[in-house]
């Protein structure tokens, strides 16, 4: 079906709260048209044991909107996402060191992972959740390309150490199988679908 002129019109709405830090987040519901605010506050990133991973994204996403909504006095939409690497079945965070990101970007190398982003939206009682994932492929990357990366982008913030929006992306990606939005942090179409399914835009 084609979308109608109004399906495709641009978002104006109250406003949701964006429970994120991230500019890539920011970046991204700015590039939706949507009308956010954001709050942050700190929240226990701990999970309990037994979760699949795409559990573990969801679980530690709704930890950062509840932790929002409890003082949300404006009542608006509360939007939270953890995105996690995932590489042989092992979750790999952000780096700690230089020598830890070197190793991080080394495993990544000539391999496939996946990359899952667990969002939660909360608004009053209503709960929407869901974890979107994208597979993405390195070409074999040379040391001096690995060095050269972590020494000048210090991906220090970023889970499986790189943003793929940066030189790592452009020249290190074979290909990429999914939403590539969802590996800048925010599967941002979706959002605005889920959103709007639930009349909150």
């Amino acid at each position: 079906m084609i979308p109608s002129q109004t399906d495709i019109s641009p978002i104006y709405s109250g406003g949701i709260i964006l429970a994120s830090q991230s500019p890539r987040r920011k970046q991204l519901l700015e590039w939706a048209e949507l009308t956010f605010e954001i709050i942050v506050k700190e929240t226990d990133e701990s999970y309990p044991p037994g979760l699949g991973v795409e559990e573990i994204a969801i679980h530690i996403a709704r930890n950062k909107a509840l932790a929002i909504q409890k003082d949300n006095h404006l009542k608006k939409p509360v939007l939270a996402a953890d995105t996690i690497v995932v590489i042989d079945e092992k979750i790999i965070g952000k780096p700690v060191s230089r020598e830890d990101a070197i190793d991080i970007l080394s495993r990544l190398s000539g391999k496939k992972h996946r990359v899952i982003t667990g969002v939660v939206i909360l608004h009053q009682q209503m709960e929407i959740a869901f974890a979107d994932i994208t597979e993405v492929v390195f070409h074999e990357l040379t040391n001096e390309q690995i060095s050269y990366y972590v020494d000048k982008y210090k991906p220090y913030d970023k889970a499986g150490a790189y943003a793929i929006q940066e030189w790592i992306g452009v020249v290190g990606i074979q290909s990429v199988y999914g939403d590539f939005y969802n590996v800048m942090g925010l599967p941002v179409s979706r959002v605005v679908q889920e959103l709007r399914r639930a009349g909150l835009l």
